[in-house]
C-alpha cells in the first residue's frame, strides 16, 4: 500500500514520466513476492499510461544465454501486468537486454544483482503538442550556506554539458571554481551531486561516448566530483549519484536549448 502511495504521489505532481524496477535472483525469471507487490501497486495507477518493458541481466554467463534470461525476464512481468491492468495503460513494448547494458560494472555481488531486474518505464500519456516543464531549483549561489537547508536541493548555473559526454561546455568552468571556494571556505559541507541525461528515453541511463559504459548521468557528476576534488575538496564530502533521465526540466526535447537544459547536474546540501 505504501508503494501504491508514493507512486500516485509522484503522478499527482504531473511528472511526465516514471521508472519502476522489479528483480530476480540469479539465474531465474520467477517474479519474487516483492516484485509482485511492486507491479500490483503499477497497476492499480488511474492515470492514462504506457508502460514500456525492458528486462536486463548480470554480466554471468554468454550473449546468447543472457539474451533470453532477460527475455524471459520481460515477458514474465509482461504476463503478470496483463492479468492485473485496466483499459487506461497500455502496454507498449517488451524488449529483453540481456547483459549489453548494465547500469554498473558488475564487480561486487550487490551491483550485479542491481542489474539482475526488469524496469518498467511508465509514461503519462501527452496529448499532441503538450510539453511537460519540470522542477527547477534555484541556483547554489543564491544564498549563503547558512541560510540553506539540510536536503535542499540548487541547481548549477551554465553547467551543461556535451550531448553523449561527461564533458561540460567551457561557460561552466568559473562557476566549478566558484563551487570549489565555497566548499573550501565551508569546511564541513557534505553535498551530493546529481548527474541528468536528455534524450534517451529507452533506458534509465543514457551511453558515456567516451567511456561506453551506460551510466552517462553518473559519469556527469562524477566528472564534477573529481574536479572538486582536484581543486582541494576531501572525496568524503562529495557524493556522485546518476538520476538517469527521470528528472528533464522540459520534456519532451523539442530543439537544442531543451537538449541543453536537461544535460545537467544539481546538487543537494547533505550536511553543513
Amino acid at each position: 500500500m505504501r508503494i501504491l502511495i508514493v507512486l500516485i504521489f509522484l503522478f499527482v505532481n504531473t511528472r511526465a514520466q516514471m521508472l519502476s524496477s522489479v528483480y530476480f535472483e540469479y539465474n531465474s525469471s520467477k517474479l519474487t513476492k516483492d516484485a509482485q507487490k511492486k507491479l500490483d501497486s503499477l497497476a492499480q495507477l488511474r492515470y492514462n499510461l504506457k508502460f514500456r518493458i525492458f528486462g536486463n541481466c548480470d554480466i554471468s554467463g554468454t550473449s546468447e544465454y543472457n539474451k533470453k534470461l532477460s527475455e524471459d525476464r520481460a515477458n514474465a512481468v509482461n504476463r503478470y501486468l496483463q492479468s492485473k491492468i485496466g483499459n487506461n495503460i497500455k502496454l507498449e513494448s517488451v524488449v529483453g537486454l540481456g547483459k549489453e547494458k548494465p547500469i554498473n560494472d558488475n564487480s561486487t555481488e550487490e551491483l550485479r544483482g542491481k542489474n539482475r531486474r526488469v524496469d518498467v518505464f511508465i509514461d503519462r500519456v501527452m496529448i499532441a503538442g503538450e510539453i511537460h516543464l519540470g522542477k527547477t531549483f534555484e541556483s547554489f549561489f543564491s544564498k549563503k550556506v547558512s541560510e540553506m537547508k539540510i536536503g535542499e536541493t540548487f541547481s548549477l548555473p551554465n553547467v551543461n554539458f556535451i550531448g553523449g559526454r561527461h564533458v561540460w561546455l567551457p561557460k561552466g568552468n568559473s562557476i566549478l571554481m566558484q563551487l570549489a571556494e565555497i566548499l573550501k571556505n565551508n569546511s564541513t559541507v557534505e553535498v551530493e551531486l546529481q548527474g541528468h541525461i536528455c534524450c534517451d528515453y529507452d533506458n534509465f541511463d543514457g551511453e558515456d561516448l567516451d567511456l561506453k559504459t551506460f551510466n552517462l548521468s553518473w559519469t556527469r557528476a562524477n566528472a564534477i566530483k573529481e574536479f572538486l576534488e582536484k581543486q582541494g575538496i576531501a572525496s568524503t564530502r562529495i557524493k556522485a549519484t546518476g538520476m538517469g533521465h527521470l528528472n528533464p526540466v522540459v520534456y519532451p526535447e523539442r530543439k537544442e536549448e531543451d537538449f541543453m537544459k536537461n544535460r545537467r547536474v544539481e546538487i543537494v546540501l547533505l550536511k553543513k
